[in-house]
């Protein structure tokens, strides 16, 4: 599947960055910029994201799969893969099932094991706003109050609402929200084919996330026996937009 993507950069070496559910390329262009002034940043959209095509399968051996298409299209050798969320989990199945095809990996708040669904209201806000009918972002935010009452995740939330001009210009959602919606258990489920990674690997957890616990440790120790583990004060599951400073540096001290 060719992915859309967003390049910053145009020397040094070369990093992805995979966005996690609901997300995308977008999210990243702020931090993309800052790293690139030393490396060459590729921003994804995996598939049912963003610009990049939508599909019925949707699980992490076909976004791991997706990620390895990406950078043999792009000659891309030993790039440094970095994945959010979602991204980490596609990242880790990605070294996984293609341990020779990357130099380093940054696995961003999430730990390789089971989540149980908890997406179910967001998902049901998503379904509520009546797209034929919408004539705002507003009123899709005032709808969304009613299911997330975070402020910052619902503006995450409404980057996804395009005009979408193959649908004389009304209001669309970029996500495959149907597709997603079906295989959301699957954005939880646990890493298959694992094997130990004898790489580098940076985990960065936000101390106020409940994402990382002090117990996955052990399983990511197993999994990933050269990995580090940074842990960002006044940073939640969003680390890269709640600390990004802190996040850039992390990143950077790893990598160099």
């Amino acid at each position: 599947m060719k992915l859309y993507y967003r390049k910053a950069g145009d020397s040094g070496q070369a990093l992805i960055i995979l966005h996690g559910i609901f997300g995308s390329s977008d999210n990243w262009l702020t931090i993309g910029k800052v790293l690139a002034q030393h490396y060459q940043v590729y921003m994804v959209d995996q598939r049912n994201h963003g610009q990049s095509p939508h599909s019925d399968e949707f699980n992490y051996e076909v976004l791991a799969a997706d990620l390895k298409e990406f950078i043999e299209a792009h000659q891309l050798l030993n790039p440094i893969i970095i994945g959010h969320s979602m991204g980490g989990k596609t990242v880790m199945q990605f070294a996984m099932n293609y341990p020779t095809l990357f130099g380093k990996m940054v696995v961003v708040d999430i730990a390789p094991k089971f989540y149980p669904v908890h997406h179910a209201m967001i998902l049901q806000g998503l379904h509520a706003v009546p797209l034929a009918t919408l004539s705002s972002r507003t009123e899709a935010n005032e709808i969304l109050k009613r299911f997330e009452e975070n402020e910052g995740v619902r503006q995450f939330l409404l980057k996804n609402l395009w005009r979408n001009p193959a649908k004389d210009n009304q209001f669309d959602w970029r996500i495959n929200l149907p597709v997603i919606t079906q295989n959301i258990d699957v954005v939880g489920h646990e890493l298959s084919n694992e094997k130990v990674i004898e790489k580098p690997v940076l985990f960065i957890r936000g101390a106020s996330s409940h994402y990382i616990q002090p117990e996955d440790e052990r399983r990511i120790w197993e999994l990933f026996p050269q990995y580090e583990l940074v842990s960002i004060p006044n940073a939640g599951h969003w680390v890269q937009a709640d600390q990004p400073q802190a996040f850039v540096e992390a990143l950077q001290a790893f990598i160099h």
